[in-house]
């Protein structure tokens, strides 16, 4: 553990100027503070704050920094305010100190939900300050090199398991290659030990059998750049056990296939040597293919810069070279601390590493609690990157298996919810295309589009799929609250009653709601039924009303005159199949067929068509049949539905020609074909075919029927 004095030698050693009576007030304020506690190891527990703040004078941070890292554990772990911090060291520090915090005294249902609500503190802390970052990895780092003295095995395997899928990615989009080297390390160490033994064997076997293969490749590339005449530093070393054990597992090779576990750097002056050394390498040495990365021209989000270049080096080594200039060098090893150093005062960045802590606020905003957030956390950071261009030459960097979609919110949210179409390269490709490094991409909106349920099946950020997610939870509480509102009105009418949004506010504490939309919602969704809320608005109709008895499929039946459209009932054009609506995949119900729907709880009402089979298994149900109807003139009537035909077609040539021809002319299109029976002379099949209405469908079977290779055509009812 560090002491007192050394402590403040380590910060005065790059900063002279620093405040030693703060510093040396905090560090006797938090021995004090934590006074008898011990940490597993069994040492002194205000040991863990001294060392969190002796890692981060390593990066030469500030003096308000260094005094969060001690302070850091204060207000979590003994009975100390942030009032108090405040009193004694600042509102500066005291904000710093509580964004490091965790929520410890938050009661919440399980280890995970603790977990997602504490990373979205830390997420809204660092949006305001970088450096609450700083200190929770250091604090991290130095937890998990402790990790050991932990006895549950259980416990030590979560913490390198939560280390590996959040505080990494966090430190690799900060810069800090550092932590993330060790952090990497320290998990993998816990969680695969045997792996990471097997390597490090292997590589105490060849540094013996090398002997100093390393160093002579370091003299032989220093003597390339100085016969060119380019002032250069040249070092090199082992990559790490995780990074050798990744390459494994990403080319399924062994560990002898592997011939790239070297890497070194050369830093150079400016950006044009670094070029002129990599001219120099590529002109000496065969160049991998694949392996060149200019990082300088396209800078990674974290605004990490370098040339990197893989190459069959000397003595016929493949080896890994990057190439950077000394300020590179330095953003490289301490990343965003870099422009925290006590030397710079105020940030100096342009915002662009930032970008992806914007993008994670922006997902906090729209994801519906702390586990959605987390979630969509680990989505944005835990994923390789794909580097796509807008047509003005902006990069948006995306994880990989990005589609259009992704790329649009990534640009701006609204240009992503009114996304129809997009252009990869100058050529129109569909929404879930899969984008590649370099792409540039137009995306084609409308401010009529509103987000695709659908779009979540594909889309892989966080962004995106929190701002569908959050659309869908909107949407479908509107068409609940629309669809309730109706099922009420029409049960009180029934009866003769009358829903006044009085006696409706009157009734919200029975069902322990917050307001007269949620009602609405509640029925609309099946969790209630309008029964319900009538009897507990109107009590004294319990006795009066006679439990209804009525056999449904009788009631609602078609009489032979009867109209396909249904004034009575309650319509549902407008409404978005799969928010509060569902249709039926057993009759496929079309704009025209007679229908009745079927509430199930919590999920909305499914619409059947009135002769579905299906509706038999609800016969002694009653309560949950619902009444609906088509409008007269429905919004969403051009809106196209789908239709499933049975057919019996000749196996001839052209027959399937003729089919798909004889639909199309018919202004139908095929969404899905599938072969139920083949024999030499027919094939059996079920047709998906989108339509207008019912009658569209009619239209089309009675054209088939007319085709000589169509045996017979039938609507698929089951």
């Amino acid at each position: 553990m560090l002491r007192q004095l050394e402590l403040v030698e380590r910060v005065k050693s790059y900063d002279p100027d620093v405040d030693e009576d703060a510093l040396n007030r905090a560090y006797v304020f938090v021995t004090n503070a934590h006074g008898h506690q011990r940490r597993a190891s069994g040492d002194p527990y205000y040991s863990h704050p001294i060392e969190v703040a002796g890692i981060l004078t390593e990066l030469k941070l500030d003096e308000a920094t260094i005094l969060t890292a001690l302070l850091h554990d204060i207000v979590e772990d003994t009975d100390t305010p942030v009032s108090k911090i405040e009193e004694l060291f600042g509102g500066h520090v005291a904000r710093l100190v509580d964004g490091v915090t965790k929520l410890s005294q938050l009661e919440l249902k399980s280890e995970r939900s603790k977990q997602a609500e504490n990373f979205r503190k830390l997420f809204m802390a660092m949006s305001q300050d970088i450096r609450v970052l700083l200190v929770k990895l250091a604090d991290r780092l130095h937890n998990m090199r402790t990790l050991r003295f932990i006895s549950s095995e259980e416990k030590r395997r979560r913490i390198a398991k939560e280390t590996m899928e959040i505080y990494v990615p966090l430190a690799e989009r900060i810069g800090l290659h550092r932590f993330k080297e060790e952090l990497e390390d320290l998990s993998f160490k816990e969680l695969n030990p045997d792996a990471r033994d097997s390597i490090l064997t292997r590589l105490g076997f060849l540094k013996e059998k090398g002997e100093d293969l390393t160093q002579r490749i370091i003299d032989r590339l220093n003597r390339d750049m100085a016969e060119a005449g380019l002032e250069a530093w040249v070092s090199g070393r082992i990559k790490t056990p995780f990074s050798i054990w990744g390459k494994m597992q990403k080319r399924n090779v062994a560990f002898e296939q592997l011939s790239d576990i070297m890497a070194f750097r050369i830093v150079v002056k400016s950006v044009p040597d670094a070029y002129q050394a990599l001219g120099i390498l590529h002109s000496r040495y065969p160049v991998v293919p694949g392996r060149f990365k200019d990082y300088i021209s396209t800078p990674k989000p974290n605004g990490y810069k370098s040339l990197h270049t893989g190459l069959i080096g000397p003595e016929q080594h493949r080896i890994e070279v990057q190439i950077r200039t000394r300020e590179m060098h330095e953003f490289a090893e301490l990343g965003v601390a870099a422009h925290w150093s006590y030397k710079e005062g105020v940030p100096n960045t342009d915002g662009r590493q930032y970008r992806w802590v914007r993008e994670l606020l922006d997902i906090l905003d729209h994801a519906s609690d702390p586990e959605e957030f987390l979630e969509h956390t680990k989505l944005e950071m835990f994923q390789d990157q794909v580097f796509c261009f807008t047509p003005r030459g902006e990069i948006i960097a995306l994880p990989r298996g990005a589609c259009p979609v992704d790329f649009a919110y990534a640009v701006h949210s609204d240009l992503g919810d009114t996304c129809v179409g997009a252009k990869v390269n100058g050529r129109v490709v569909p929404l879930r295309y899969q984008l590649q490094n370099g792409d540039q991409v137009e995306v084609m909106n409308s401010r009529a589009q509103t987000p695709s349920p659908d779009w979540e099946k594909f889309c892989v950020t966080g962004k995106a799929r929190a701002r569908i997610r959050r659309f869908i939870r909107q949407k479908k509480k509107s068409e609940y609250m629309e669809l309730g509102r109706e099922v009420l009105h029409r049960k009180f009418k029934e009866e003769g009653l009358e829903a006044t949004e009085k006696g409706l506010a009157g009734v919200l504490g029975k069902f322990r709601l917050d307001g007269v939309d949620d009602l609405y919602a509640e029925v609309g969704s099946g969790n209630l039924t309008g029964r319900e809320v009538m009897l507990a608005v109107f009590p004294g109709l319990k006795e009066e009303i006679r439990k209804q008895k009525t056999e449904p499929l009788e009631k609602l039946k078609p009489k032979p005159q009867a109209k396909h459209h249904r004034a009575n009932g309650i319509p549902i054009d407008g409404l978005i199949p799969g928010m509060a609506v569902h249709y039926a995949q057993c009759c496929h119900p079309l704009r025209g067929d007679r229908i009745v729907g079927i509430v199930n709880t919590g999920k909305g009402v499914t619409v059947h068509t009135i002769d579905c089979e299906t509706l038999e298994a609800f016969q002694d149900m009653p309560e949950r049949w619902i009444d609906l109807s088509w409008s007269d003139d429905p919004e969403g009537a051009s809106d196209m539905q789908m239709g499933r035909l049975h057919l019996v077609v000749a196996n001839e040539p052209g027959g399937l020609g003729n089919l798909s021809t004889v639909i199309g002319k018919h202004g139908g299109n095929i969404s899905n074909l599938k072969f139920t029976n083949r024999k030499p002379d027919f094939f059996e099949m079920l047709v998906d075919v989108e339509v207008r209405d019912a009658k569209h469908l009619v239209d089309i079977i009675a054209a088939l029927r007319a085709t000589p290779a169509v045996s017979t055509v039938e609507r698929q009812r089951g």
